[in-house]
């Protein structure tokens, strides 16, 4: 008789989408006649810089890794130039980014187990394998993600505080943790949707659905959102009187 140990784990429950399957294929329709083919704005040349970029990006806005790995990339764009360059350089080229000095350790580690485990790859390039990308120093599972999408063409679903946000809110994907929402947007995001998916929830998310004061005025997807507290049009908003008439 087999002991209570050998018992398989009760498998755990994942999340539901509070979107009916029509509205979640209203929601990226109107998506996608926005912007069809929405493009990541970190800077990059290769899958190697991409990852890079999306390690520094962490904290940070887009806007400013940009602005510090314009000048690294053209120096270093693969694992061998970027050990060549050395560490100090690396971190003298990134200490506008916040953790900077973190950062350029982790860089520099990635690059030397790249060099050292693959060294079959063509300069610029990394494995596509989602599981090693995660092992490397300072990669996650959103970085990875990013990666295997943006690199390879794969259908994931890279969380960041956006994508969590806006995720919530609309009723797509409700999770308290980002392992929760990518577990939900893997099963509900129509296959044609699967490429772009996350970028258009992160650009929602970034110009539109705001943490503070999204604008819901003008959100191509008010009807579907479930978000209870939508705010309204400031501009429709009756002025409240001036304080001197108040006082006449």
């Amino acid at each position: 008789m087999a002991s209570k140990s050998s018992k398989p784990a009760p498998k755990k429950r994942v999340g539901r989408t509070r979107l009916k399957r029509e509205e979640i294929e209203q929601l990226f329709a109107a998506f996608h006649a926005i912007e069809p083919e929405p493009k990541g704005e970190l800077e990059h040349v290769n899958a190697y810089t991409l990852l890079v970029a999306v390690v520094l990006s962490a904290q940070a806005t887009d806007a400013g890794v940009n602005k510090a790995t314009r000048g690294l990339f053209s120096r270093a764009d693969t694992p061998e130039a970027m050990l060549a360059l050395g560490e100090d350089a690396v971190r003298e080229q990134v200490k506008t980014i916040g953790l900077y000095k973190g950062k350029a350790k982790n860089v520099m580690a990635l690059s030397k187990r790249l060099l050292d485990e693959h060294p079959e790859l063509a300069p610029g390039d990394v494995p596509e394998d989602r599981d090693y990308l995660e092992s490397l120093p300072g990669v996650g599972r959103k970085t990875a993600n990013v990666v295997m999408n943006m690199a390879f063409g794969h259908h994931t679903n890279a969380v960041d505080t956006h994508v969590f946000r806006v995720s919530n809110r609309t009723g797509l994907a409700p999770g308290k943790t980002v392992d929760a929402v990518e577990a939900i947007l893997d099963r509900v995001v129509p296959e044609q949707y699967g490429l772009h998916a996350h970028h258009w929830l992160i650009l929602h998310g970034r110009y539109l659905c705001k943490a503070r004061t999204p604008e819901c005025w003008r959100c191509p997807v008010i009807d579907i959102c479930k978000f209870k507290d939508k705010v309204p049009n400031p501009a429709d908003t009756p002025k409240k009187k001036a304080r001197s008439a108040k006082a006449a």
